[in-house]
């Protein structure tokens, strides 16, 4: 059974940091691409990061270029999600996300397993 937890959501001013992480169970982790997804009140569900199973693939919208960084340590099935500089439309709910097939996308239709998703909120 897959599971997918995420964890270090919280209230930050803008300008401050947060990083989130993401403990999955159940996958032969080390062998599949992750990503990071967000959803705010009323929108879409919108991409925020993915990264191969090495690491060497790695992709960002323009939206958290410069400010995101995607991580993964496969000894712990872990990925992270370093967010800096952050600003009051980042709020959202973060979703991580696993694709059974090892490369890195946007399209949140190709994940194959969820996580329940941490609220991160932003104030100005």
């Amino acid at each position: 059974q897959v599971q997918l937890v995420e964890s270090g959501g919280g209230l930050v001013q803008a300008g401050g940091s947060l990083r989130l992480s993401c403990a999955a169970s159940g996958v032969t982790f080390a062998s599949y691409a992750m990503g990071w997804f967000r959803q705010a009140p009323g929108k879409e569900r919108a991409f925020v990061a993915a990264i191969n199973w090495s690491g060497g693939s790695i992709y960002y919208p323009d939206s958290v270029k410069g400010r995101f960084t995607i991580s993964r340590d496969n000894a712990k099935n872990t990925v992270y999600l370093q967010m800096n500089s952050l600003k009051p439309e980042d709020t959202a709910v973060y979703y991580c996300a696993v694709k059974k097939v090892n490369i890195a996308t946007s399209r949140a239709a190709s994940y194959d397993y969820w996580g329940q998703g941490t609220q991160v909120t932003v104030s100005s």
